[in-house]
């Protein structure tokens, strides 16, 4: 008979409910997965959607432990893991959709194939502030448009956590970065090396026109939707590439059509959700790994500090846009 081991995790039993820190069985990892000791979980925009019951396409019944970034450290592995050892630090975006057990627990076991060796110049909490962000641009710019060095690249959007992944990747592959942004994020953006189209008070015309010349970017990556979206299909270049990560609204296509563009979506959570090209995620990661390595992406962080006890806390700062970066819960001190 097997003895069962409990750990802490916060329980979200339904849609809008507080979190609830309770005790729970520590899964056990099958075969191809990993079991991993939880030290930081990543707080993204699609977590608040999950917990208030807007956010269908994630799939993730409730009862549930949400949390879809993590960093910490192989615990066990299961039949037929041979790439990472007992004790490995690692990260990846591993569940909290799908049904998949999330990051705010002090174990997950996880499919071996999301995760890569975090960062050896990162802290555990700067590595969860990774995942779903960095994969969501790399698809984007390198998976969809194949970025080539010396394009002319907007990301609209620069001062989220997806778009200044989006600004880094394209700065790491030789393009020419232009980022639209509030105001109140011009320093970060300026940092990230792209040049600040302050969008509150700019027009599309009149920045393609000052930045372009007229002719328009060569690539739009855009992480708003809606009137964002719109607006890429204008501030596009001739035979250029939209590519947008939030493809909510109606549009007209017509904008991009007469410019002989290509559009094209991204939506990461699909390797979670169906089971299919998990390895790339893991690639993705590896990659991350060596950019970071290499001094070529930070992550922004808010450095305030939540457990698992106030993680509901941490949750009502993201909401209330009052975040400076990416809010991380710290699952074991």
């Amino acid at each position: 008979m097997t003895e069962t081991v409990g750990m802490n995790a916060a329980l979200l039993e339904s849609p809008g409910a507080p979190f609830r820190l309770m005790s729970v069985v520590r899964p056990v990892p099958g075969p191809g997965q990993v079991l991993v000791r939880i030290i930081a979980s990543g707080i993204n925009p699609l977590d608040l959607k999950i917990r208030g019951g807007a956010a269908p396409h994630a799939k993730h019944p409730l009862p549930a432990i949400l949390g879809i970034d993590l960093a910490g450290v192989v615990e066990a592995l299961g039949p037929g893991v041979t790439e990472f050892r007992a004790g490995d630090e690692v990260y990846g975006m591993t569940g909290g959709v799908g049904g998949l057990q999330g990051s705010l627990a002090d174990y997950a076991a996880v499919d071996a194939r999301l995760l890569a060796l975090k960062p050896r110049n990162f802290s555990m909490r700067e590595a969860a502030a990774v995942p779903l962000v960095f994969i969501t641009a790399w698809e984007g710019l390198v998976d969809r448009v194949h970025l080539r060095p010396s394009q002319a690249v907007l990301v609209q959007g620069g001062g989220g956590g997806v778009g200044s992944m989006a600004i880094q990747i394209a700065r790491a592959h030789g393009a020419t970065v232009y980022a639209t942004a509030s105001t109140r994020r011009a320093t970060l953006v300026n940092r990230l090396g792209a040049t600040l189209i302050a969008h509150e008070r700019s027009r599309v015309e009149d920045y393609v026109e000052v930045h372009t010349a007229g002719r328009g970017f060569d690539v739009v990556y855009d992480t708003a939707g809606g009137a964002s979206l719109d607006a890429s299909f204008k501030a596009v270049a001739r035979y250029g590439h939209v590519v947008s990560a939030l493809g909510w609204g109606t549009h007209a296509l017509a904008p991009l059509s007469f410019r002989a563009g290509t559009y094209s979506g991204v939506f990461t959570l699909l390797p979670l959700l169906t089971g299919q090209d998990r390895a790339h995620h893991g690639e993705i990661l590896r990659e991350a790994t060596r950019l970071a390595e290499a001094g070529q992406i930070v992550p922004i962080v808010d450095e305030r500090r939540f457990d698992l006890a106030r993680v509901g806390a941490a949750y009502e700062l993201l909401q209330l846009g009052q975040a400076s970066g990416k809010l991380v819960i710290d699952v074991a001190k």
